[in-house]
């Protein structure tokens, strides 16, 4: 898909600024679309030191969805198991792959590993990452951004020589880091708040120890002082962290036999060593998130709009998030098959999603260092009787991200009964997930809904209109002018979930739900139904089939008049 309205007067479509792992992600995913852009990042090459190294479920079906989530998988250790010890006394472990979603494992490998792959994409999909070239102006106006892009220095990366370049597009999505230039260009930049008296100390090294060196499982230990982590990067690395009190440490790099040191006091394990260092780095902590994600034809994405604590692994997966996000809206937009409400409720989303989720890194990281002795003791009682003792202490039961969802999206409209739901436990929402569920094709092979709800038959900002018949035999006529009243709209696309109803060969698309997986998973057994589904697998809207003004009404709302 192409944008229709290119004319001389822009250079491309899109800006990107930053590439680092959400804007080389935002790149893909408007290529992915058909969006024209150009993607500029500072450095003249990318950091060899990993920091982020993890793929969680959720953003991972967000990238398979963009058709990058493959690559990096095949250059990823696939974790299965979190192994928690509270002050020396092993907890249950976390089966985190436990989930249900296509790709349960967690990818684990390192951001060097992840840039690199990503790079590997944008330039498989015809793009080019412009190293280098910085950001040193922006001005909208009514119709687009006027970006004016100069070359860094050879031996600065911060000054800039040469002339600068001014360049016209309709749109910038700022991905260039907390300390970038984009937020505080939009006068959105904000204050971090700073947690005291505690720092982290790092290593990337080969590790030899008298627990299992596998790459599929994680190690995290809490000790009287802090927090410690041991991963598996890249490489036949590992990763040790340890978040602690800094009372009496050196405000500077450790050493590799500081390192070692208080590794084999926090594991117990005097045997443990450390070799072959290729990262030693220290730092304090603070976090706060931008009072918006947007302003005017300007959106920020990724670190750019947040300054995320170390909990859990979550702050580039929120990115990636945001780098979906905001392409297939700017598709649309692009496309002209979207009302103002679709590029604005990226905003109201994902702004709101970066706050919910730094009071929850807060909670995590106050669990895992500022503990104290009573707070120690209330968690060895706890962890007797507490399954998910390791997933409380990390401030969520949902490290997958599986759960993210936008439950005061703009895009949200419900017309379900909340009775109804309440009698049944853990129905989605619009705003939530759509789940996936195991149905039969009109062929008689085994497929998915997710087979059906990213890129619909090939339409990469396509969106899906479930039309499920309640497991009623006499439901398709309801279902048939419900479908119709969305046809004018070929981007959405429709299929009959149906777990009685017959459906002839000129109907839309038949998934069968024989066995109710499907019903089951929505919430929709006894009442034929309408789900509509967006491009990133979120529900939009819900209604009784027997009300297609509803649906219509959506699609005028959201969508405009027609496509035709």
């Amino acid at each position: 898909m192409t944008n229709r309205y290119r004319d001389a007067d822009f250079d491309t479509d899109v800006i990107v600024i930053g590439g680092g792992p959400i804007g080389l992600t935002t790149a893909c995913a408007l290529a992915h679309h058909g969006v024209a852009f150009r993607l500029f990042e500072q450095r003249r090459e990318p950091k060899p030191n990993s920091r982020a190294n993890n793929l969680w479920a959720r953003p991972q079906e967000l990238l398979a969805a963009i058709g990058i989530r493959d690559a990096l998988a095949s250059r990823s250790h696939r974790i299965r198991q979190i192994n928690t010890l509270l002050n020396g006394k092993t907890v249950e472990p976390i089966a985190i792959a436990d989930v249900a979603s296509p790709y349960p494992d967690v990818l684990y490998s390192g951001q060097d590993v992840i840039e690199t792959v990503l790079a590997e994409q944008v330039q498989a999909k015809g793009g080019t990452v412009e190293r280098g070239r910085k950001v040193v102006g922006m001005e909208q106006d009514e119709d687009g951004v006027w970006v004016s892009i100069a070359t860094v220095g050879a031996t600065d990366e911060h000054e800039t020589e040469g002339p600068v370049e001014k360049l016209r597009c309709r749109y910038v999505v700022g991905a260039d880091g907390h300390e970038g230039f984009v937020r505080k260009a939009l006068g959105l930049d904000f204050e971090p708040e700073k947690l005291p008296n505690c720092m982290n100390r790092q290593v990337d090294a080969r590790l030899r120890w008298r627990r299992s060196t596998d790459f599929d499982h994680l190690w995290f230990f809490y000790y009287p002082r802090g927090f410690c982590g041991v991963l598996p990067v890249w490489e036949g690395y590992h990763r040790l962290f340890f978040l602690s009190d800094d009372t009496g440490l050196p405000d500077r790099d450790p050493t590799l036999e500081e390192m070692q040191a208080i590794a084999r006091e926090v594991t117990q394990d005097e045997t443990l060593t450390l070799s072959d260092p290729i990262w030693l780095t220290h730092s304090r902590f603070q976090h706060g998130v931008s009072t918006g994600y947007a302003k005017g034809r300007i959106l920020l994405a990724g670190d750019a709009g947040h300054l995320t604590l170390p909990a859990g692994g979550q702050g580039m997966n929120a990115g990636l998030h945001d780098a979906v996000g905001v392409a297939w809206r700017l598709a649309m937009v692009l496309n002209e098959r979207a009302q103002p409400i679709v590029l604005t409720s990226y905003d109201a989303e994902r702004g709101g999603e970066h706050r919910r989720l730094d009071k929850q890194q807060e909670q995590g990281f106050r669990n895992s260092v500022y503990r104290g002795t009573l707070t120690d003791a209330a968690m060895r009682v706890a962890a007797s009787f507490l399954p998910n003792i390791g997933e409380l202490i990390q401030g969520t039961n949902d490290l997958q991200q599986l759960t993210v969802g936008y439950p005061d999206s703009p895009l949200n409209e419900d017309h379900l009964g909340r009775l109804r739901d309440l009698l049944r436990r853990q129905v989605p929402h619009p705003g939530d997930r759509a789940p996936d569920a195991d149905v039969i094709a009109a062929d008689g092979t085994s497929t998915t809904l997710f087979a059906h709800l990213y890129n619909p038959d090939g339409h990469t900002w396509g969106w899906t209109l479930l039309a499920f018949d309640g497991q009623q035999a006499q439901a398709l006529p309801q279902l048939r002018t419900a479908i119709a009243a969305a046809s004018p709209w070929t981007f959405v696309r429709p299929r009959l979930v149906l777990g009685a109803a017959l459906a002839q060969p000129d109907d839309a698309v038949v998934l069968s739900d024989l066995d109710g997986e499907a019903h089951a998973a929505y919430g929709m057994d006894g009442q034929p139904a309408l789900v509509l589904v967006r491009p990133d697998g979120h529900i939009a809207f819900r209604a009784p089939a027997a009300e297609p003004e509803l649906l219509l009404a959506y699609c005028n709302k959201v969508f405009g008049s027609s496509n035709e």
